[in-house]
């Protein structure tokens, strides 16, 4: 079992995408938030509450025996890159900084960093060109779809590092930043010869839902169902900026004449996540029925929000990843957790069978690199020729 430590851990939906191919073993997490961590003990039975920016914690981290740092470190802006003391240090106040330095103390054989598809445009790009910067060159590591050309430019397509859920099994428009790294000091050379030069870009095998409809949960509580003035106000919202070309509103996501239906992103915030995912739910009885604490009878299009439980089918928690031997779903919550924060942790989380599929392809890896540790890689001629060349100009190799 390779041990992993699970950072920025929500409510350890990385943490259960490598557990699930049972070659994985968590031995310790952080998060900070207080009810994200009540739920994660009531998952996994431990405690996560630890913060990765401490010295502490840090010093704790460097004290374990781990192999594979996993974390879903939030985005944040850097300062310009190009200062002499390094890229490292222009991260410094981010949580990548932090993420970066315990990578830099303890030097696990491998990690995966999770973040959002704006983390490749952000800073028109810069934020994510220092941290391969900072990965590869100043911490030397291999990136999963990172080469070097003959000068040392980091040379990547920014397509090798999204991978969206919808092509993972589960019917949700959900594009997401995915950076594996392999320690180029302990597996040598090796690392540059993976067997898959990218990251897996879908599912083994059949898809866990045929579409949006196979996922709902139809005939709902009527509580789910939007009020008609609420539902007259989102029409009003959409128009308006609809005339201004923005094309921002509410959408419902599985209406008739849409054929294989799919979500768009859920959101932690909520929000315009719930709000571009409403569902056609047609069920008598719904239109004009009036509901304590809606200002206006229930809409008369059968029109709902999406329930926890169908967020939670979206990222795989229920029915899929907590499913056991005997066909049992074992994901619960805590009774004590609000409805508000089930949406929220839903959202804030990752889509398991993605990771699972990540977690598939670094065990491959390690265990193609781990055969192949000791061997000596053989240099294409002019790479040799370089090297010879460098050497002769006085340059440590």
């Amino acid at each position: 079992m390779y041990k992993t430590i699970d950072l920025f851990a929500g409510i350890g939906g990385i943490r259960r995408g490598y557990e699930m191919i049972n070659k994985f073993e968590n031995v310790l997490s952080a998060e900070i938030d207080k009810y994200a961590c009540i739920t994660y003990e009531h998952l996994y039975g431990e405690n996560p509450c630890n913060d990765v920016t401490s010295e502490e914690f840090k010093e704790k981290v460097a004290k374990m025996q781990y192999d594979t740092l996993l974390a879903g470190f939030p985005c944040q802006a850097f300062s310009r890159a190009g200062k002499q003391e390094g890229f490292l240090d222009s991260t410094r106040g981010t949580l990548f900084f932090d993420v970066a330095d315990i990578i830099k103390r303890t030097r696990p054989k491998t990690f995966m960093l999770e973040n959002v598809d704006n983390l490749l445009s952000h800073d028109k790009g810069n934020t994510f060109k220092v941290i391969l910067e900072v990965l590869i060159n100043e911490l030397d590591y291999k990136v999963v779809g990172v080469e070097k050309n003959s000068d040392g430019k980091l040379i990547y397509e920014n397509k090798n590092f999204i991978r969206n859920s919808r092509n993972f099994g589960l019917p949700q428009n959900r594009p997401r930043v995915y950076i594996m790294g392999f320690d180029r000091k302990y597996f040598g050379d090796q690392v540059d010869n993976l067997p898959q030069k990218n990251l897996p870009e879908k599912r083994e095998g059949n898809p866990i839902y045929k579409d949006l409809n196979d996922l709902l949960e139809f005939n709902a509580p009527q509580e789910f169902y939007v009020a008609q003035g609420y539902l007259d106000t989102l029409k009003k919202h959409r128009s308006r900026h609809e005339g201004k070309g923005n094309g921002f509103g509410y959408m419902v996501v599985n209406e008739p004449s849409i054929k294989n239906p799919y979500s768009n992103a859920i959101l932690a915030t909520g929000g315009s996540g719930k709000e571009r995912n409403l569902v056609f739910d047609p069920q008598e009885g719904i239109a004009g029925k009036v509901v304590k604490g809606k200002q206006t009878p229930l809409n008369n299009e059968n029109i709902r929000h999406m329930t926890p439980t169908e967020w939670g089918k979206l990222q795989g928690f229920i029915g899929y990843a907590f499913v056991d031997e005997f066909g049992d779903d074992k994901f619960t919550f805590p009774p004590s957790i609000s409805k508000t924060q089930l949406y929220k942790q839903f959202g804030n989380s990752v889509t398991i069978p993605v990771v699972e599929q990540m977690a598939l392809y670094m065990n491959n890896c390690i265990e193609f690199l781990e055969s192949r540790k000791n061997q000596k890689v053989v240099l294409p001629k002019r790479v040799a020729i370089k090297r010879l060349v460098d050497l002769a100009d006085g340059e440590v190799i």
